[in-house]
């Protein structure tokens, strides 16, 4: 097994993927909405990528937040609220948010289980902050840590109850960037004291099975390498102060934050200590050089990306009985 999660390029498995696949083994896969077409195909494609794998506890990932970030939407798939419709009735009525947050995770976990998806990555963690990047303000839960963990773990909770594990993203923290890492680097220069409060979400869930990196450099703990890339951050912050122990994949490396190859900044990821590397865009001659430069996944990230996927509840809920019962909640705000 290669310790990356690759994407797609269409909506079936071509020739060239399939025997390219088969020889790679990646730890699992990530679908677009270049991927998606209907219920039946997904579900055809998904069942056809684990019967390539051999594995029926295959990685099948999808960013399905709700809001800006989904893949699977309509006319085939409901639309779901995004973090902000949770953060304003967080403000009046705490408890009715968590189990309308709850309520909306289980959905949403209903609605991937069905047609073979197995891993969201969703919730996002990061706290928001004065001159938050539009990217994550308009995903958020909140600007208080305390809120932001309570609704990262009813997330958490109904995904898990709809037969889905969660990621939570992206460690340790966005919240500070002020521009977009899908087109730069972002600095941080906050001193590690202030940085504290974007670590307590994460920190509160550290027992989440699996987590993403922030492409961020934070100036107080390492100022040469963003999180992705650095052993500082990674093991003296999301495994130290965090306490981290779940599986840790990246973000994804074709991001302009971050420089250099697709295959150096694979190995460099890995190198850094993360578990998985997350290259989505389905392109050949990059997921080669990635594969071929990073050889075998080691025992540690293999356990972990096990320990992952086990155990996993059935899908359990009525889907729209859940939708209602999270609408009801949220028209109190």
């Amino acid at each position: 097994m290669t310790p990356v999660i690759f994407g797609l390029a269409g909506p079936e498995l071509t020739p060239d993927e399939r025997a390219f696949f088969a020889d790679a083994e990646p730890a699992g896969f990530i679908l677009f909405r270049r991927n998606i077409v209907d219920r039946r195909q997904v579900r055809a494609l998904t069942d056809s990528l684990r019967a390539l794998a051999g594995r029926e506890e295959l990685a099948v990932l999808v960013d399905q937040e709700g809001g800006p970030v989904a893949r699977l939407g309509p006319p085939g798939w409901p639309a779901f609220p995004a973090g902000p419709a949770f953060d304003a009735l967080y403000r009046i009525a705490p408890m009715s948010a968590i189990q309308a947050m709850r309520a909306n995770g289980q959905a949403l976990g209903l609605m991937l289980a069905q047609v073979g998806i197995t891993v969201d990555c969703a919730p996002l963690l990061d706290v928001v902050q004065p001159g938050t990047t539009p990217t994550i303000a308009t995903r958020a839960y909140g600007a208080e840590p305390m809120q932001v963990a309570a609704l990262g773990r009813a997330m958490l909770e109904g995904l898990a109850a709809g037969g889905v594990v969660g990621v939570v993203k992206h460690m340790p923290g966005h919240g500070r960037a002020a521009i977009d890492s899908h087109h730069a680097l972002p600095r941080v220069t906050a001193g590690a004291a202030a940085l504290e409060v974007d670590l307590e979400p994460f920190r509160t869930l550290r027992d989440a099975r699996m987590a993403m990196t922030s492409h961020v450099v934070f100036e107080a703990w390492d100022p040469d390498r963003p999180a992705t890339l650095s052993p500082l951050v990674v093991e003296q912050v999301i495994r130290g102060a965090i306490g981290f122990d779940g599986l840790l994949m990246t973000d994804d490396i074709d991001m302009k934050a971050l420089s250099g190859s697709p295959a150096d900044k694979a190995a460099g990821a890995i190198a850094a200590g993360c578990d998985l590397v997350l290259d989505c865009w389905g392109r050949m001659d990059e997921m080669r050089a990635i594969a071929d430069r990073l050889g075998p996944i080691a025992a540690r990230p293999r356990d972990r990306l096990d320990r992952a996927m086990a155990d996993r509840p059935a899908p359990d809920g009525d889907m729209a009985e859940l939708i209602a019962r999270r609408d009801a909640f949220l028209a109190l705000a």
